[in-house]
């Protein structure tokens, strides 16, 4: 048997960088692999109280690196570890001053250059699921939340990365599939077998990727080479509409990548409203925007400082939570309300203190949309209602448009 690697803790397969700290999709716990000294330790952060506090889950002995953590709902933190050739999966939980720990057993990836990470935290946090991919095939474990330990779920020819969820059961996951050199996004459906279908098909030749989705409104952002073959662009559309993927101007910042972290949820009519967080990370650092599909314009704010870079929520008002830590204040939220959108309101950030200028790839102040020199796109249409469509019968648009 040959031990499965150690996914790199620094990005993902489409070379986005991972967040630094994991957060469960209801908002109320978080957690990450702090460091002490020259020692990783777990570390569960709870948000959903009147201030954030952290809680230390050390065990006998440092962590490695590379070793991952998430947050279930009822406040324990799940690790993975690679041990004795086999990757081991635990329940961390505070015991007074110490750490307890339950096993949850281990999966094992024979094949040579296997890897395994686990999985986005899914809807109502009882359940936790890890993705193995190996030379031909990728497989669903779910790893938490089962009757006898980890539970080998579906096998999905062709090497998977990402991982979305597309409702509020954690039924349907969408995975980015790579077959004969070109990967689109397909649905996994996890109470019918594993069974697969497709979702995400632009262009024959492009490469197509769901970043992320919002189960309420249905708003997904994609990304693809379809408008620009050889160059990734950020687009978005709407689950179950057959209008075709956009690819909005804004969303592109010179020499920087923008990845797509958090939805406004709560939008279920009117997808076109939703607020999304972006990461900007460029030569200068990172920093954040904030773009709403119905606008033609990326807001860039700076980032609070300590901010767990790729890591954040909305609540359904529009405030982004931020997870930072400082020596200061080892575990704080900030929260940024969103720009309104209207002219020269450049939005402010709370708590941290990151009020300042707006950001962008040229000059303070100036917005993303006439940088380039290209004509806006044109309005999207009035939003229309979602329907409920099976995502197996509810391809976006063929066509692309810039």
């Amino acid at each position: 048997m040959t031990a499965c690697a150690i996914e790199p803790a620094a990005d993902d397969a489409d070379g986005a960088a991972r967040p630094e700290c994991t957060i469960t999709a209801d908002g109320a716990y978080a957690a990450r692999l702090a460091l002490d000294g020259d020692s990783w330790f777990p570390e569960r952060w709870t948000l959903d109280g009147p201030e954030p506090y952290a809680v230390p889950l050390p065990g006998n002995q440092p962590e490695e690196p590379g070793t991952e953590v998430q947050p279930m709902g009822d406040g324990r933190v799940l690790i993975r570890r690679l041990a004795d050739g086999r990757h081991t999966f635990s329940l961390l939980y505070p015991t007074g001053p110490g750490t307890g720990e339950l096993p949850l057993g281990a999966v094992e990836c024979p094949d040579e250059g296997s890897r395994l990470r686990l999985l986005p935290p899914a809807p109502g946090g009882e359940r936790a699921y890890g993705l193995a991919v190996g030379r031909r095939s990728s497989a669903v474990w779910l790893v938490a939340g089962g009757a006898f330990g980890p539970e080998h779920l579906a096998e999905i020819p062709g090497r998977c990365s990402g991982g979305v969820w597309l409702d509020h059961t954690g039924r349907m996951l969408a995975l980015d599939r790579e077959v004969g050199g070109r990967t689109k996004t397909v649905v996994v459906d996890l109470e019918r077998g594993g069974e697969v279908s497709p979702l995400l098909q632009i262009a024959a030749d492009s490469d197509d990727r769901l970043l992320l989705a919002d189960p309420d409104s249905g708003l997904l952002l994609i990304r693809s080479d379809a408008p620009s073959p050889g160059q990734d662009r950020l687009g978005w559309g709407v689950l179950g509409s057959m209008l075709p993927v956009r690819f909005p101007e804004c969303l592109r910042v010179p020499e920087c990548t923008v990845t797509p972290f958090a939805i406004q949820p709560g939008q279920v009519l009117t997808p076109e409203s939703c607020a999304v967080a972006l990461r900007v990370d460029g030569p200068l650092g990172s920093w954040l925007g904030v773009w709403r599909p119905a606008r033609r314009r990326m807001h860039h704010l700076p980032a609070p400082e300590g901010w767990l870079a790729g890591a954040g929520l909305w609540t359904g008002d529009g405030v982004l939570h931020l997870p930072y830590a400082t020596a200061e204040a080892p575990c704080g939220l900030a929260r940024v309300p969103a720009p309104s959108g209207e002219a020269g309101d450049t939005g402010r950030a709370g708590d941290a203190g990151a009020e300042g200028p707006v950001r962008d790839g040229t000059a303070a102040g100036s917005t993303s949309d006439t940088a380039s020199g290209e004509p806006s796109e044109p309005d999207p249409p009035n939003p229309v209602a979602l329907r409920p469509v099976p995502l197996q019968e509810a391809p976006l648009g063929r066509l692309v448009t810039k």
